[in-house]
């Protein structure tokens, strides 16, 4: 499997694997240094800080349903996540080709119909079934922290309502979404974080500096960050240590992955071969007990002879070994 950039993710979904096929490795799963006994919760929380999964991202499959991706973090025994609302609106009745893969690759006027036939859906969709689908993951130990809401700044406000609602019925302390270049956007999507009490993580690529979260903070109280520390190192925006240690009150959660500088290149790397400093990072939110998640965000080709959820294993241990 190659390595390929979120933009791509939702393209590949219609070559993507099967579930089954994602699960055909769980028999020589070996996720953790201490595995999830059969029938007993998962527990990824080490010395304090929660080790989570970017998911279904992470999977490769944007097309798995929720129990599929629930099965994941079982295996992999993980008890948090970051998790798309795609899976958790499929499971509320919203239409396949509203939600799924193929209008993710939709272009021009369908994709301007898609969405405003998906605008109507969330206008009379309710929010009670997204209570069953909380409490099937958290009765097999799985803690649905951060919600990530794709396209959050084209939304009408009742649609922003009806997100932040879906959140909070989640259980999540948090929405995710990419950080906007435009004022006015933040400034909007901030005012509704404040309205509902609710944090919204910007996630930041390689070319996003201190300097455009800092001004997206003056907006609202309660926009922060997800900060990726391997993309942070991959742009040369300076250490991820120096930007938690002034602004960890608004990070939301961290995506955990080891790339190259931007000197060395700027590629992902299996965890412990890249230039990102995992370890300090990791430890310095153990240390400070930071109620940060440390979330896995899978993104290095997996190696010849290897397989994505050996791969997944091998990172989460790395993180494990890390904290402990």
């Amino acid at each position: 499997m190659s390595s390929y950039s979120r933009r791509d993710f939702a393209k590949l979904a219609l070559a993507a694997l099967p579930a089954a096929s994602v699960f055909s490795a769980l028999s020589s799963l070996h996720a953790a240094d201490k595995p999830t006994k059969s029938g007993s919760k998962p527990n990824s929380r080490v010395n304090g800080v929660h080790i989570g999964l970017n998911v279904p991202y992470s999977l490769k499959n944007p097309a798995l349903s929720g129990d599929d991706i629930l099965q994941s973090c079982l295996a992999l025994g993980l008890s948090a996540v970051e998790l798309r609302t795609q899976s958790v609106e499929a499971f509320l009745g919203a239409p396949t080709h509203l939600v799924g893969a193929r209008r993710a690759v939709a272009t021009g006027g369908a994709a301007e119909s898609a969405s405003e036939q998906l605008r109507k859906w969330r206008a009379t969709a309710s929010l009670d079934r997204a209570k069953d689908y909380r409490k099937k993951y958290e009765d097999a130990g799985v803690k649905i922290e951060i919600v990530k809401v794709d396209g959050i700044f084209k939304t009408a406000d009742a649609e922003l309502d009806y997100l932040f609602g879906l959140a909070k019925t989640l259980g999540a302390r948090a929405i995710s979404t990419e950080i906007s270049k435009s004022d006015e956007e933040h400034k909007r999507i901030g005012a509704f974080a404040d309205k509902h009490k609710l944090m919204v993580g910007l996630h930041g690529h390689a070319t996003s500096t201190m300097a455009d979260w800092e001004k997206a903070f003056s907006f609202a109280k309660h926009l922060g960050a997800n900060l990726d520390i391997g993309h942070y190192i991959a742009g040369d925006q300076g250490s991820p240590v120096d930007f938690l240690k002034k602004h960890h009150a608004r990070v939301t959660h961290i995506h955990v992955k080891d790339r190259k500088s931007k000197a060395n290149g700027a590629k992902n790397m299996p965890f412990g071969e890249g230039d990102t400093p995992i370890k300090e990072v990791l430890h310095l939110i153990r240390d400070n007990k930071w109620p940060i998640q440390a979330t896995i965000e899978f993104e290095y080709p997996v190696p010849a002879g290897s397989d994505l959820m050996k791969e997944l294993a091998k990172a989460i241990k790395y993180c494990r070994d890390v904290l402990a």
